[in-house]
């Protein structure tokens, strides 16, 4: 054994064999004993001692076998110790591998269950997809298979009455035979067969077009209301008479008044429906200071105000020194100037056949004393301006004051007479005028100017040729076509490029507007490619929202294209049922929309009965499934229609073509390609307009090649290279845009080029077919103008990346001074994406103002469409907005930029919203309502907009009480801001009555709907719908110009019509005094018992009406009523009507008793007209049963109803809402004879169909042809209705 210090090094680490940590020897003294070898070997070395013992030797000895012995011991302990130790952890080390083992084994069974589950929830997800998929089939299928069943049915039950009105024929004629003592055998006495005449009644198609299904939808109401109401649904809701384009138009209709009045003007100036304000300036040396001060100072003030408002503003001015040679341009921009500021101004303005406002500004002397020429020409106004149109502005100042003076009158005339705004203190940059704006149209977003493009394009495509080229064979054709009998799938019009399809589809649209006043008729003419008028989604919610205009609500309309596109066919549906008419939709050129067949998909399913569609397409490019439609194609023209047109632009220019010219032209106008009528009318103009020879004509063979020596003859007639260079830069960059350049924009993109050579060369190219202006935008006439210039002058497209690049710069550089306007929002995002430029596209976007307006005038669709050409997805463009706004919140500290961002913040989160994403649009609605609360007031109305959003998402959500509380604030908030009746507070109580419908509380439901719907009315008579106030204003002031003149039928026809314009504009003073002329007039002129005198009578009848003043209505009306009895025979329409609403007066002012005789014979005159089974004899029933009622006589009412009832069952339907109307009255009867039993079993049939009856929109917002507003109580007489008629 040796030493502890010879086992381990002192730094040595020791290890734990036994898993113990480690540790560091270190030197410990220990005293240890010689072994006896070595005391053994000691003496032999050395020399013994004397003295020693071996003794002490063996002892030594001795202690170290104990010592050993005892160790070994110990030893043999530790290891037995050690053993058992290794034993019992190889024992634990097994037991823990059978552990692990079988926890292997488990978690194998675990991942094999779990493979097992997942494949079976792939499976579940995939049968539930194919479960959707199967009932979304089936949910079609089923639409289908009903719309089918619904043509099947009314198409039998239309057959079943042309047969019955057929029938009535012949006995009416056999009665006529009868009655002229010509013998007629009866077919049951004959005894021979022989005898027997078989009649075939054809019956009239056009029956069924002209006759519309009753629309009326009446409240059921409560069982109280049921034991004190009666109810009848009347004749018809007119009340104002006038023959012509005006009859049935309702004064709720905006639309229809308007389409009325394009009607009666069917060349109606631009002034009153361009886009721009064309201030038309004359001066004269002595004021030319004021005008230079006004164009530098005022003139861009005027300017950013009208586009703020989304109109364009331009100065015109001709310089004295080249007026003369711009004689026709100049006359052109008299006739087409929104107003006119003229200073000593010359005798034509004076005149001002027009009617355009005009603004003269006179410079005085000092002593404010006026010379002679001065006071010469006030004496010329003042007996020329009997419409008070010219504003008279003198003054002795400084120049400075002068043109402060014009500018203020200028801003009161536009804003006034031409913007149609009530007062003239708007201020343009109140965003008010858009929030009012927007909300007519509720929750839906309206943009006005593709409203107003597409009456533009109607305009334009009727006006567009003064020649005939026969296509009034193609006309008759159309109304046959039409007139078919349902089902009827889409009709199409085909042709070659310029064949006139638009100019073909404009006359007839005007046509049947004059020959059918009940129909309405939705058109919409679409652009070149890729413009916003080719948009899919943007043309079926135009089409939509004009659908839903009808019907007071359009909140009902989803924003997110994919739906828009879905829901249209169900629109359609619903709304057609309701339409007491009806509906036309025309779509010109339907080729050129975007993936036309994917899109209007709508076009295959069968149509509702009383609707019609009719498209028009190119030849070459039709969709092959279209062409198994009914086609109706339109051939070249003959060579006598080529000469007509030829002759028609020769006599235009006083020119006339030789012998030998009309030969050559004969000859080479025989293929189909120039034998179109835009070839033909294209080659005359150059032939006259150019001076361009037949024989370089007649070498191009198609219009293509026509359209491009055009160009090339026009820019050689230019004057200076400079001109040459500005056309070709413009007509480049209309190509490259997206919907065109304005006159205003191209003079800053040039600002040498002075406005007299622009309007030269814009006249010139649209004398040749070239471009035309269409809403404020210079735009191509044709296809083939744009495919023409792209071809000549951009190389076939390959140079426009440099044009857009301008219009880049431009536009960038106005969004770079915050001037966004909706130009800006239109042309910019289109042209980067174009230029496939990502990163810009991107921050266009992120220009939150940029989007505001896209998304504000309805571009949903197209601000999409751009966030997913930058690649990001919905949460990640919410995400960029949100950091957007924070950084541009950082920025605003006054209370005009804080209310701007929380206009941003709203409309951040009704985007979110509207893209299916509520969660995420909470957080901006709720920060904008924060801001409002905070910078304006907690009561301010915009607070209440915020509230009606963020109930929208609740409503999404489904918390609905979150939601009614929010509305129920919002509508106080409106209540206390604008008063109880203002559309914002139609809008919160059509919002209620949504949240009540969801929640089955009907009755709840029905009453805020009827609130909602009276003040929409109102408010639509007072203000007018979107701008046909405005145009309604400017034809009263043309009319008024054709009344100056002597007695006359005319002079008083137009008075009569001027009176009803006024009424419509509920300017009842101006109408009384026009109706009044009118009336006075006729009886000077036709004598007092013409049949004009009693429509007169009946005019002013239902204005005294409106005014309460009944005693003079009832002596007018019954005046009328004599005059058109003596004069009319007993069952013609204008006796019927005065009949009617003299027979509505009495009942309302009690007088039951003379009321009951005009209800019996109108019942006459109807079966008369109708026959006894028509639906309009049940109406005419039930009214007399009403009055019966009213009487206490119960028991001539009874049969009444019946057979009132039976009518509506048998022509109707048992499930239509008339029945229902019907029944409830019969529950009334039998309520007060006491037989509760009858009473509570019809009523409560009555309720059941009414509860199957499908909501529409919100609920059953009455038609403009309802006669819910002329029902009345038992216990006294109702108000009289406001809605009239014309």
């Amino acid at each position: 054994m040796g030493t502890a210090s010879s086992l381990v090094s002192p730094g040595e680490v020791i290890e734990d064999g036994y898993g113990g940590e480690g540790g560091e020897a270190c030197e410990i003294p220990v005293e240890v004993k010689p072994k006896a070898r070595l005391l053994r070997s000691s003496f032999r070395r050395g020399p013994r001692v004397i003295g020693a013992s071996f003794k002490s030797t063996g002892s030594v000895d001795l202690e170290y076998a104990a010592e050993y012995e005892r160790l070994r011991k110990e030893y043999e302990i530790f290891r037995v110790s050690k053993n058992n130790e290794i034993s019992s952890m190889q024992k634990k080390e097994s037991k823990l591998d059978e552990e692990n083992k079988r926890l292997r084994a488990e978690l194998q069974a675990l991942q094999k269950t779990y493979q097992k589950i997942l494949r079976e929830k792939e499976s579940a997800l995939e049968a539930k997809y194919q479960a959707m998929e199967r009932a979304a089939t089936f949910e079609h299928d089923r639409d289908k298979v009903k719309r089918q069943f619904k043509i099947f049915r009314e198409t039998k039950e239309k057959e079943i009455q042309d047969l019955l009105r057929a029938k009535r024929d012949l006995e009416a004629k056999l009665q006529q035979l009868q009655a002229q003592g010509i013998q007629v055998y009866d077919l049951n006495d004959s005894d021979s067969d022989d005898n027997q005449t078989t009649v075939t009644a054809a019956g009239t198609q056009c029956e069924y077009w002209s006759g519309g299904v009753l629309g009326s939808e009446p409240s059921m109401g409560s069982m109280m209301q049921l034991q004190q109401t009666f109810r009848g649904p009347e004749f018809a809701h007119s009340l104002i008479d006038v023959e012509g384009p005006f009859a049935n138009v309702s004064r709720d209709d905006w639309d229809a008044a308007v389409a009325s009045l394009l009607q009666v003007s069917p060349h109606v100036p631009q002034a009153l429906w361009s886009n721009t304000v064309r201030c038309y300036l004359i001066f004269t040396q002595e004021t030319k200071a004021e005008l230079d001060v006004f164009i530098k100072k005022h003139s861009p003030v005027l300017r950013r105000m009208c586009e703020g408002l989304g109109h364009f503003y331009l100065n015109v001015c001709f310089p004295e020194e080249n007026a003369a040679s711009y004689a026709v341009e100049r006359k052109q921009e008299i006739e087409r100037s929104s107003v006119s500021v003229v200073e000593d101004c010359e005798e034509a303005f004076v005149k001002n056949p027009d009617g355009h406002p005009l603004v003269l500004y006179l410079r005085t002397e000092e002593d404010h004393n006026l010379t002679g020429p001065t006071r010469q020409l006030l004496e010329r106004v003042n007996a020329a301006d009997k419409a008070a149109k010219v504003k008279v502005v003198d003054h002795s100042g400084s120049a400075e004051e002068g043109a402060e003076l014009i500018y203020s009158q200028l801003e009161k005339v536009i804003k006034q007479e031409l913007l149609a705004f009530e007062g003239a203190d708007v201020d343009s940059k109140d965003s008010g005028i858009e929030e009012g704006r927007e909300e007519d149209s509720g929750d839906v977003l309206w943009d006005l100017h593709d409203e107003q493009e597409q009456i533009e394009s109607y305009q334009q495509a009727r006006s567009s040729t003064t020649s005939q080229l026969g296509f009034q064979k193609y006309i008759d054709r159309l109304n046959d076509m039409i007139a078919a009998p349902p089902p009827t799938p889409p009709l199409l019009v085909s042709g070659g490029p310029g064949s006139g399809k638009s100019l073909l589809l404009s006359k007839w649209i005007e046509q049947l507007q004059k020959q059918s006043p009940n129909t309405l008729f939705l058109y919409h003419f679409v652009g070149r490619p890729l413009s916003t008028s080719s948009e899919p989604v943007l043309i079926i919610k135009r089409l939509t929202v004009k659908l839903l205009q009808h019907f007071w609500s359009i909140s009902g309309l989803s924003m997110e294209p994919s739906k828009i596109l879905e829901e249209f066919p169900r629109w359609l549906e619903r709304l057609s049922a309701r339409h007491q008419g009806n509906i036309i939709i025309i779509i010109d050129s339907i080729d050129q929309i975007q993936q036309a067949e994917r899109h209007m998909k709508w076009l295959i399913d069968p149509l509702p009965v009383n609707v019609r569609v009719v498209v028009s397409v190119n030849v070459e490019t039709c969709p092959q499934a279209w062409r198994l439609w009914p086609t109706l194609h339109l051939d070249p023209l003959s060579p006598r229609e080529v000469r007509s047109v030829v002759n028609a632009e020769c006599q235009s220019m006083d020119l006339k073509l030789t012998k030998d010219q009309e030969k050559k032209l004969e000859r080479h106008c025989r293929s189909a390609s120039t034998c179109n009528a835009l070839y033909v009318t294209l080659l005359a103009r150059m032939m006259i307009r150019l001076a361009t020879s037949l024989e370089q004509c007649l070498q191009c063979q198609d219009t293509m090649s026509l359209y491009r020596l055009a160009l090339k003859m026009t820019l050689n007639s230019l004057n200076t290279d400079r001109e040459q260079h500005i056309m070709r830069e413009i007509l480049c960059l209309v190509c490259a845009s997206h919907n065109g350049v304005s006159e205003s924009e191209v003079l800053d993109l040039f600002p040498e080029l002075e406005l007299p050579v622009l309007s030269s060369l814009l006249y010139h190219l649209n004398r040749l077919c070239i471009v035309t202006l269409r809403c404020g935008l210079i735009r191509f006439q044709h296809l083939q103008a744009w495919e023409a210039v792209r071809l000549e002058f951009l190389g076939g497209g390959s140079s426009s990346a440099s044009y857009r690049e301008k219009l880049i710069q431009y536009f960038s550089q106005q969004l770079s001074q915050d001037r966004v306007t909706w130009r800006v929002a239109d042309e910019l995002p289109w042209l980067l994406q174009q230029q496939e430029d990502r990163t810009k596209l991107q921050l266009s976007l992120l220009n939150l103002f940029v989007s505001q307006n896209l998304y504000k005038r309805g571009h949903f669709s197209e601000l999409l469409a751009y966030w997913q050409y930058v690649g990001k997805d919905k949460s990640s463009m919410a995400t960029e907005y949100f950091d957007s706004l924070k950084h541009y919140e950082k920025s605003c500290e006054s209370e005009d930029t804080m209310t701007k961002l929380a206009n941003l913040y709203e409309t951040l989160g009704r985007f979110l919203k509207d893209l299916g994403l509520p969660s995420q649009a909470v957080a901006p609605l709720q920060r904008s309502l924060e801001i409002r609360e905070t910078a304006l007031d907690p009561d301010h109305p915009s607070v209440a907009r915020s509230l009606h959003q963020l109930a929208g998402v609740y409503v999404q959500w489904k918390k609905y009480g979150n939601a009614e509380q929010l509305y129920k604030q919002a509508l106080e908030i409106s209540e206390n801001a604008y008063g109880a009746e203002h559309a914002s507070v139609a809008r919160e109580l059509e919002s209620l009555a949504m949240l009540y419908q969801k929640q089955n509380k009907y009755e709840q439901a029905e009453k805020l709907r009827k609130r909602s719907v009276k003040i929409r009315q109102k408010t639509a008579r007072q203000k007018g719908h979107m701008y046909g106030f405005t145009l309604l204003r400017r034809r009263a002031l043309q009319l008024e110009e054709l009344t100056l003149g002597k007695d006359s039928a005319d002079s008083a026809k137009t008075l009569n019509e001027l009176g009803v314009l006024y009424y419509l504009q509920n300017n009842l003073d101006a109408a009384k005094m026009f109706l009044t002329r009118s009336l006075e007039m006729r009886q000077r002129v036709l004598g007092p018992d013409h049949p004009d005198c009693a429509q007169s009578l009946n005019n002013l009848a239902a204005l005294h009406t409106e005014r309460r003043e009944y005693e003079t209505s009832e002596d007018m009306y019954e005046r009328a009523l004599d005059i058109r009895k003596r004069a009319l025979s007993p069952d013609h329409p204008s006796l019927a009507y005065t009949l009617k609403h003299l027979a509505m007066l009495y009942k309302r002012r009690g007088k039951l008793e003379k009321a009951v005789p005009l209800y019996e014979l109108s019942l006459e005159i109807r079966e008369k007209s109708f026959g006894p089974k028509h639906p309009s004899v049940a109406t005419a029933l039930v009214n007399l049963a009403v009055i019966y009622c009213q009487l206490k006589k119960h028991s001539e009412a009874l049969p009444l109803y019946e057979r009132a009832l039976k009518v509506y069952e048998d022509s109707l339907g048992r499930s239509h809402p008339r029945v229902g109307e019907t029944l409830k009255n019969l529950a009334v009867l039998s309520y007060e004879e006491g037989d509760f039993e009858k009473a509570a079993e019809l009523y409560k049939r009555a309720m059941e169909i009414k509860e199957a009856e499908p909501s529409l929109v919100c609920g059953n917002a009455p038609s403009r042809h309802s006669s819910s507003g002329d029902t009345f109580s038992l216990r006294g007489p109702a108000p009289l209705p406001h809605a009239s008629s014309m």
